[in-house]
């Protein structure tokens, strides 16, 4: 039986050699099945996984063709802090600094598109390497969608890693910006107040629900890279 893998291999092969060049539709997937011996399910993960790559595009009713110009994705993988730390050699230690349930405001309402009497867990955090301020994580968290958080203390467990194990994401939205310490944020990371920090906010549903919202703040000089 020929694997999604092969099949892959295969599309990507024709594509160099110029059978299908940029712009060309590919047979559908029943076709290729026939082509291939396999099943059209296999068919569909080998092209939707080229298409994930930015080698295909998949438009319903239209079919499947090899994009013009391929498009490389970043990819952003959700990262546990305490990874991050240890894989930098460091000592890593967290802290819950304010915990608070509440009616959703009216910005995070609208952001997350949370019902008008939603309420939330308001958590802000702290993440240190070696003894350092590393990250301040300011998050909320649905209760509607996760009423199991209600019960967490988050004491000793760290948020994202709670999230992680708890419930999945099917859409994430990040964004990143550079800000400057108020007094607050200055005494929380050990920095000059007006120092350039580098911040990131990111929003997580399930199946449509708004899950969790949090910007996770870093001290001057933090650096993020993606593969891709």
């Amino acid at each position: 039986m020929t694997t999604f893998r092969q099949i892959k291999s295969d599309v990507i092969g024709r594509i160099t050699a110029g059978e299908w060049g940029p712009d060309a539709t590919l047979p559908s997937e029943t076709e290729l099945a026939a082509r291939y011996g396999c099943a059209r399910a296999t068919v569909n993960r080998a092209l939707r996984e080229l298409a994930d790559d930015g080698v295909l595009e998949r438009r319903r009713k239209s079919g499947t063709r090899v994009r013009a110009a391929p498009v490389r994705q970043a990819r952003f993988e959700i990262p546990l802090v305490r990874r991050e730390v240890e894989g930098q050699g460091a000592a890593y230690r967290y802290a819950l600094v304010e915990r608070a349930v509440m009616a959703a405001p009216d910005w995070l309402r609208a952001r997350m598109a949370l019902e008008p009497e939603a309420r939330v867990l308001h958590l802000v955090c702290m993440h240190y390497a070696n003894a350092s301020p590393y990250q301040y994580e300011d998050r909320w968290i649905a209760l509607d969608t996760l009423p199991a958080a209600e019960a967490e203390d988050f004491a000793a467990t760290a948020p994202t890693a709670w999230l992680l194990a708890t419930i999945p994401f099917s859409q994430v939205e990040i964004s990143f910006a550079a800000t400057e310490a108020d007094a607050a944020l200055a005494a929380h990371l050990g920095c000059a107040e007006g120092a350039a920090l580098f911040f990131a906010e990111r929003s997580t549903w399930f199946d449509g629900k708004p899950v969790t919202f949090v910007r996770l703040v870093h001290r001057p000089g933090h650096r993020v890279t993606a593969r891709y």
